[in-house]
């Protein structure tokens, strides 16, 4: 049997399926088919059916550089919010950062 007439006999079985209102196994019994032959034709059915589940979809996504504090670093102490730019003084945030925990 050709693959194009095994794919057409089981769509035919799988309509037949799914209009028997038939539990899987109930109909597999009922029809002398192994059920894990009904699911493996079911997900490849379904798969051929709705193609872009199993298609990856890329999208591109565009990166916007112009925000010039970028580099820069928020630091949340309590209700405080401290900004540290590139060439802060180390032992200075330390220092502001003690003195907020005892606030």
């Amino acid at each position: 049997m050709a693959k194009s007439e095994l794919r057409q006999e089981w769509e035919t079985r799988i309509a037949d399926f799914r209009a028997s209102g038939q539990s899987g196994a109930a109909w597999c019994a009922a029809h002398n088919i192994r059920p894990n032959q009904l699911w493996y034709w079911l997900k490849k059915i379904k798969s051929a059916e709705n193609p872009s589940i199993t298609q990856t979809q890329w999208v591109s996504v565009e990166i916007n550089e112009s925000d010039p504090t970028g580099n820069g670093l928020l630091i949340k102490v309590g209700p405080a919010v401290i900004e540290v730019q590139p060439g802060f003084n180390p032992a200075l945030l330390k220092e502001v950062v003690q003195t907020l925990k005892v606030c």
